[in-house]
């Protein structure tokens, strides 16, 4: 028989919960004051609101780093990357599972083997190779392209990974019963497999795209030209600066957290069930 918690253990409970949500939701709400503050009462720690937030704003959309092109630059890259990840990374976990062979076996142990290696070490080889690319008639995937941005992560070892131990779950009994109904791999593939696995590829979106849209290190080397830029390297730039304004930085921050904000809230749901690697 369970013993029932006594009131000073729950009071413990919820005082820890309570000390940890403050902790977690802080930062939010010190970038929510910094909007409204100026760079004085940021730098001196003021948690107070001030009154400042339309100068903070008309500051953001009126300087010459590009806020706006940024914002349009990064949700490019961040739906195409997304999209072309879910696409090929799922053809390639579900492929693994369903020719299922010795040899596909050996691949995917190769993938896996190159999480190990770290991002730093490829930039120099990646680098080279789409440099390679730029005076030639496949330019558009040269260096200062977003393909050169995007091509690197639409085929990770990690989503390849995900999509493999999700596609386990799937019954095979509906390939074969597709089979003999006469439909081509790629139609069971587009039209049942995907359908029916629509929490994971939501897992999976979130994911990618927040990966694609904080992405900072290799878009810093390939993206040489500042109407290219995207949204970490704008703010990277406003706080470079010799006096930076705090306040305008944190418009900009808040701003770019909301794009990933509102598509975790929105698909928090069949995310958690795509980590628990549920099909339906």
């Amino acid at each position: 028989m369970m013993r029932k918690k006594s009131h000073w253990g729950l009071i413990g409970e919820y005082v820890f919960l309570t000390i940890i949500a403050i902790i977690s939701v802080f930062p939010f709400y010190f970038m929510i004051v910094g909007m409204t503050s100026t760079s004085q009462n940021i730098v001196a720690g003021s948690l107070a609101f001030g009154g400042e937030l339309f100068k903070n704003f008309q500051n953001l959309f009126s300087n010459n780093l590009g806020f706006v092109r940024a914002l349009g630059n990064s949700a490019w890259i961040a739906v195409i990357q997304t999209i072309l990840a879910l696409f090929i990374s799922s053809l390639a976990g579900y492929g693994f599972v369903i020719y299922h062979t010795k040899l596909s076996n050996r691949v995917f142990n190769t993938l896996l083997l190159s999480m190990m290696v770290p991002f730093a070490a490829l930039m120099i080889p990646l680098y080279r190779m789409f440099s390679a690319l730029s005076n030639t008639p496949f330019e558009i995937f040269g260096i200062n392209t977003f393909a050169s941005v995007i091509l690197p992560s639409v085929a990770t070892a990690f989503l390849i990974f995900f999509f493999r131990q999700n596609a386990k779950a799937f019954p095979i009994s509906l390939v074969e019963a597709a089979r003999m109904d006469g439909m081509s791999e790629f139609n069971i593939f587009t039209h049942i497999y995907m359908p029916s696995s629509k929490n994971t590829y939501a897992a999976a979106a979130i994911i990618t795209f927040m990966n694609s849209w904080n992405n900072y290190l290799w878009p810093l080397v390939v993206l040489q030209s500042d109407d290219k830029r995207t949204i970490p390297l704008v703010l990277s730039a406003m706080g470079a600066s010799y006096t930076p304004d705090y306040g305008m930085m944190m418009c900009g921050i808040v701003i770019s957290t909301l794009p990933t904000a509102i598509l975790f809230f929105f698909l928090q749901r069949q995310f958690v069930q795509g980590m628990l690697g549920s099909v339906k």
